[in-house]
C-alpha cells in the first residue's frame, strides 16, 4: 500500500514561530509512519521548505505547493497545520490549501479567521450568552481616551493585540500612567486592540475536540502562573505550573465543560480547539479560542489527551484520515 503524503506546516510570519517550529517537529515525531511519510515544511516570511532528516532544505513551490527532491516532484495528500499565529491559524494559508484542493487538518478559512479575532469571537458568542469579560476595543489611528477606557473596564486591565497569540502584545496595566505604553506595546503586534477589565480568580484551560465523529471535552487544566499572569514565559518558558485534572469542585467543573462544548458547538468548530476560562463569582468566562494550541509535548492539549488515554499519534492520526476523508 502506498503512504500519503502528509506536508506538517510549521513556523509562520509572527513573533510565535519558533513555538511552531517545536509543536511542528513533535507532530512529525507522533504520526504513524508506517502510514504516512512525513514532510516538514517551513514557511517563513523569507522561504518556504521543505527540510529533511540532514537538514538540507528544498523550496516550494507556491503554485502547487509541490517540492523537487532530486528531480522528483512531490505533492502533498494532506497538511498538518502546525503555525501558530499568522498565515496558519488566521486562516490565510487555509485558503490557500483550499483553493488548490488540498484536504488540510484545520477548521475552513473562514472559522480560522474568526476565531483568530479576538473581538469577532466575542461578537459571535455574544447572540449565546456566554459570559465573557467587559471589554473596550481601540483601533490605530482612533483617538485614546484613557478616561473612558477606565470608566468602562476599570484598572486594573488587560491591553491585548486583538489577532496574536501566545500572549504577544499583552500588558496587565495596574496604573492609569501605564495605560500609554501598554497599548503602544499591543499596536506593535496588531492595528486592532482588545482592552480588557481583569478577572480574579481560578483559570482552567479547556480542550475541546472531535474525535470518531463526536464532540469531547477534554479533562480540564488549571493554569497557575508564577507570573503575574498567564504570559508567555509562563506559557512556554516553564514559569506556571499547569495541573490536570484542575482542582475545582464537580460544579465548577461540570460549569466550564458544559460551556465549552457550547463554544464549540455555537462557533460550528470541527478538529482540536483549546479555550481559556476565568472563574468570577463562580461563574466560568470566556478568555479566547485557539484553534491550534501549541502541540509540543510541554502543552496543555497534548496532557489533556493523555489525560484522556489518547495517545499523540491516535489524535494525529483521526485529524489526517478526517481531512482525506471530507475530500
Amino acid at each position: 500500500m502506498m503512504r500519503k503524503k502528509v506536508a506538517v506546516v510549521m513556523g509562520g510570519y509572527s513573533t510565535e514561530y519558533e513555538v511552531s517550529i517545536r509543536s511542528g517537529k513533535v507532530v512529525c515525531k507522533h504520526i504513524n509512519a508506517s502510514k504516512y511519510e512525513v514532510f516538514p515544511i517551513q514557511i517563513l516570511k523569507d522561504k518556504w521548505v521543505y527540510v529533511n532528516e540532514l537538514g538540507q532544505e528544498y523550496p516550494i513551490n507556491k503554485h502547487d505547493f509541490s517540492v523537487e527532491v532530486e528531480g522528483q516532484k512531490i505533492t502533498f495528500d494532506v497538511v498538518f497545520n502546525a503555525i501558530h499565529g499568522h498565515p496558519g491559524e488566521d486562516g490565510v494559508l487555509i485558503a490557500y490549501f483550499e483553493l488548490l484542493g488540498i484536504p488540510h487538518t484545520s477548521d475552513s478559512s473562514y472559522k480560522m479567521g474568526l476565531t483568530f479575532n479576538k473581538r469577532d469571537t466575542l461578537s459571535v458568542l455574544d447572540s449565546y450568552d456566554i459570559p465573557h469579560a467587559k471589554s473596550y476595543y481601540l483601533n490605530k489611528g482612533e483617538p485614546i481616551d484613557i478616561e473612558a477606557i477606565i470608566k468602562k473596564v476599570s484598572l486594573p486591565c488587560f491591553v491585548k493585540a486583538n489577532r496574536a497569540g501566545s500572549s504577544f502584545g499583552v500588558t496587565k496595566v495596574h496604573k492609569k500612567e501605564e495605560m500609554m505604553q501598554a497599548i503602544e506595546n499591543a499596536f506593535k503586534e496588531d492595528s486592532q486592540l482588545l482592552i480588557e477589565e481583569f478577572l480574579s480568580g481560578t483559570e482552567v484551560s479547556v480542550g475541546v475536540v472531535t474525535y470518531h465523529d463526536e464532540v469531547l471535552v477534554l479533562p480540564l487544566t488549571e493554569i497557575v502562573s508564577e507570573n503575574d499572569y498567564f504570559d508567555y514565559e509562563a506559557k512556554y518558558l516553564g514559569k506556571s505550573q499547569e495541573i490536570t485534572p484542575a482542582r475545582i469542585s464537580k460544579e465548577q467543573e461540570q460549569a466550564v465543560r458544559i460551556l465549552a462544548e457550547r463554544v464549540y458547538r455555537a462557533l460550528d468548530m470541527k478538529g482540536m480547539t483549546r479555550s481559556e476560562y476565568i472563574f468570577k463569582d463562580g461563574v466560568p468566562h470566556l478568555l479566547e479560542v485557539n484553534t491550534v494550541p501549541g502541540l509540543t509535548e510541554a502543552s496543555i492539549l497534548p496532557q489533556q489527551l493523555a489525560s484522556e488515554g489518547i495517545t499523540l499519534q491516535e489524535y494525529f492520526g483521526y485529524l489526517l484520515e478526517s481531512a482525506l476523508n471530507k475530500n
